[in-house]
Parts: structure tokens; C-alpha cells; sequence
């Protein structure tokens, strides 16, 4: 059974999933224009360079059209104190399909349940991030040929980290997976979280060391440590607690990979040659990715 909207990644089975890749897959090289006509709204709340610019992209090129407020919060009517609920139903007036960011976890949520056209949620607050999900396990899936039994190292803010949650959610759905949780004490994994690991048998440990682990994972996935999602104190303790550094990407497996939602700041000090030919420094494929997968979706969801 399809889904209307997409607002967290427990929506999605399996069928979807590969339905998607394999529509990603067609995508890359398609010159088909099947949502000729139709538009796409991207109404976000918070700033993004990927997410929004790779859906209006995705959108041009499957032969639709786009309209967007890259910083609703500021310029839009909410300024004047709209409802999100009146704002939805406003533009879904005006649009076949709207992607959604907001400051607010569960916003998603709230615009879904008013908006007669497709909700895709693009990140609510601390809450998800479904469709990073989506990217994140198809560059697995390319990168390394398969998702069932993998060990994945998960680094960095744990605590807010939608896509973190999301790839969790994710991976929940497949055979023998290992996750490696790697963060400093005040931004460990949240109990609900490990509460679906454990529900969906999937081992998971909580360690503080990185170093220990590059050497025994498939999948290091780091996160950078989200400075306006917590107060001064809690970010002075944990900046610059784990970092990639050409030292240590010796010690990652051959046919590892990094992975990274980005942007990037001091988690990641890598030299751009090394980021250009080093195999597997994976993340900016991953962003390429968001694009297919995200012009899959969107074909998904319209027809």
C-alpha cells in the first residue's frame, strides 16, 4: 500500500524503499518529463542549501515548476502570526505537492493533517528527517552493494540529530545491523530510539571512543555537533570532541565509507584532494544522491 505524505521514515516498508531506489536509479539517465505541469512548493522555516535546492532541482528536471520561501519565518505571513495550519491550506491551493521545513519537531505532522496535496516533510526541529534517510541508505546501498548485515558507527549529536533518528528508523527494517553509537554523555541516543532498536533486533552499543571503532565498520556516519539546538554550556562540551582527520581515515577498512549529512565544520578535517580521491570519503556522492532519490520521491508521490 503507498503512502499519501511523507512525514517520518516508519511510513516507509521495504517495497517502497527499493521502489524508490530503483525509480533513482532510471532517474539518473532518464530524459522523460513525467510531472510536466505539476508544482512543487518548498516552504522552509529554517535555512538548507541541499534539501531545498536538490527538491526545486528534482522537480525542474522531472519537467515540473516551483515556487519557494527559503526563509519562511521572516518572509512569510507567519510574521504577521499565521497559523501553520492556515499556511498549508493557503498553498496547497497553489502547489501539487510541498516540501516542508520548520523549526517545530511534529510540524510535519500538523501540515499533513490539513493539506489536501502531498506533505514531504524536509526536517521538523529535532524531530526527523525522512528523506535524508532515504538518501543516506541508498548511498549505502550503491557504495557497498548491500544493507543487511552492515555495522554502522554513528557519531557526533545523537541527542538532536534528526538524521540520526531517521537512518535509525531505517535501518530498524533490515537484517543483522550493528550500530556503534559514538557521542559525547550529553548528547547520547535518546532511550525512545533504542527502545525500536531493541523492538526490531537490532544490536547497538554505546561507546565514547572513535578511534576504537573506524577500523571494524562498514559505515561511519558523522554528524556535525548542532550549535543552535543547544545552549552554550552543552555545545562547549562536546565541539571538537570527534573528528575525521587524514591520521585517523587510515584507520577506516578499504571498503568502508564516510558518510556525512553536511555541512561539515570541525568534525571533518580532511584535504580536498584526499575528499577528491580517496574512495571512501563518500559524502558528497551522498548529496548527489538526494537528488535522484528526491526526483524519485517526488514522481512517487504525484503519480
Amino acid at each position: 500500500m503507498g503512502i499519501k505524505h511523507l512525514i517520518e521514515s516508519q511510513q516507509l516498508d521495504k517495497n517502497i524503499i527499493f521502489e524508490i531506489f530503483r525509480n533513482a536509479d532510471k532517474l539518473r539517465t532518464s530524459t522523460k518529463k513525467p510531472l510536466k505541469e505539476k508544482i512543487l512548493a518548498t516552504l522552509f522555516y529554517e535555512p538548507s542549501t541541499r534539501t531545498r535546492l536538490s527538491f526545486e532541482s528534482a522537480m525542474l528536471r522531472l519537467g515540473g515548476n516551483v515556487i519557494s520561501t527559503e526563509n519562511a519565518k521572516e518572509f512569510s505571513s507567519a510574521v504577521k502570526g499565521e497559523s501553520l495550519h492556515d499556511t498549508i491550506r493557503i498553498i496547497s491551493s497553489y502547489a501539487d505537492i510541498i516540501v516542508l521545513r520548520h523549526f517545530k519537531e511534529g510540524s510535519a505532522k500538523i501540515a499533513a493533517s490539513v493539506s489536501p496535496v502531498p506533505i514531504i516533510n524536509g526536517g521538523d526541529g529535532s524531530g526527523q528527517h525522512p528523506t535524508q534517510a532515504l538518501l543516506d541508505l541508498y548511498t549505502i546501498w550503491k557504495e557497498i552493494g548491500k544493507i543487511d548485515n552492515i555495522t554502522v558507527a554513528m557519531v557526533g549529536d545523537l541527542k538532536y540529530g534528526r538524521t540520526i533518528r531517521s537512518l535509525c528508523y531505517l535501518l530498524g527494517k533490515f537484517e543483522n545491523i550493528k550500530i556503534i553509537f559514538i557521542a559525547p554523555e550529553n548528547l547520547s541516543i535518546k532511550d525512545d530510539i533504542k527502545e525500536y532498536l531493541e523492538k526490531h533486533n537490532v544490536k547497538f552499543e554505546e561507546q565514547t571512543n572513535l578511534n576504537n571503532f573506524l577500523g571494524y565498520v562498514d559505515i561511519v556516519y558523522m554528524t556535525r555537533i548542532q550549535k543552535e539546538r543547544m545552549s552554550d554550556e552543552e555545545y562547549n562540551k562536546s565541539k571538537g570532541k570527534y573528528t575525521i582527520t587524514k591520521e585517523n581515515l587510515k584507520l577506516m577498512k578499504e571498503n568502508s565509507r564516510l558518510l556525512h549529512p553536511l555541512p561539515h565544520v570541525e568534525e571533518i578535517e580532511l584535504p580536498i584532494d584526499i575528499e577528491q580521491t580517496d574512495k571512501r570519503v563518500a559524502y558528497f556522492r551522498q548529496a548527489e544522491n538526494g537528488l535522484y532519490v528526491r526526483m524519485a520521491l517526488l514522481d512517487y508521490l504525484l503519480l
